[in-house]
């Protein structure tokens, strides 16, 4: 049975389309017109109560949260060639990083766009200066989050950090900017990009 993803181009579902093209798994994407509120409507928020995409079923199997995708996806069908084996040293910071992006990064980038009053040590993104360096350490020790080793953890934290990039809520430094252009030279993230754009052609978005 094919996986579907409950899909629109410019939510995060977009990212879920790397994602599958890195694993090479065979997907169906379900089109959701979001202008329209589909994603609340009552046969979705029975899969997802916060009404909100992605979306993703594999089978009898309900995955949403993009980090939580991933990581789904790559134990499942791409173990040790996206995910570290459980008894990998790698395994740590592989999660670190995978979970970083949702829980800290971007709610990191919000407080500190919308100005946030806040207690750093009573936050789970801590200081921003901190988050920024932290993950300029991150993306510097070699091509990859894991060094010369690509895992789903840089689509995950790649995907949020590029997007990041292109709307100005990160400043593009130079580690930033290299290693977002390492990614987009991944055959697979082309792919996922021209089926994002051909949707949302054929939809009127662009």
């Amino acid at each position: 049975m094919s996986i579907v993803v409950h899909h629109h181009p410019f939510t995060r579902a977009a990212t879920v389309v790397w994602m599958l093209e890195e694993v090479g798994v065979p997907y169906t994407l379900q089109y959701v017109d979001v202008a329209k509120g589909e994603q609340k409507s009552p046969a979705l928020v029975a899969l997802n109560p916060m009404g909100k995409l992605p979306v993703l079923c594999d089978g009898d199997v309900v995955v949403t949260e993009t980090a939580a995708i991933g990581l789904y996806l790559a134990d499942r069908y791409a173990p040790e060639r996206l995910a570290p084996r459980m008894d990998d040293p790698d395994r740590g910071p592989y999660l670190r990083w995978s979970l970083f992006a949702p829980s800290v990064v971007e709610p990191g980038a919000m407080a500190q766009a919308a100005g946030w009053a806040f207690k750093p040590g009573q936050a789970g993104w801590g200081e921003h200066g901190a988050m920024l360096a932290a993950m300029e350490q991150a993306v510097s020790g070699g091509d990859y989050l894991l060094g010369d080793r690509f895992t789903m953890a840089d689509v995950i934290f790649g995907g949020t950090l590029r997007y990041m990039l292109r709307f100005g809520m990160i400043g593009a430094s130079p580690g930033f900017t290299a290693y977002a252009e390492r990614l987009a030279h991944r055959p697979a993230l082309r792919r996922a990009e021209a089926k994002n754009h051909e949707i949302a052609t054929a939809h009127g978005l662009v």
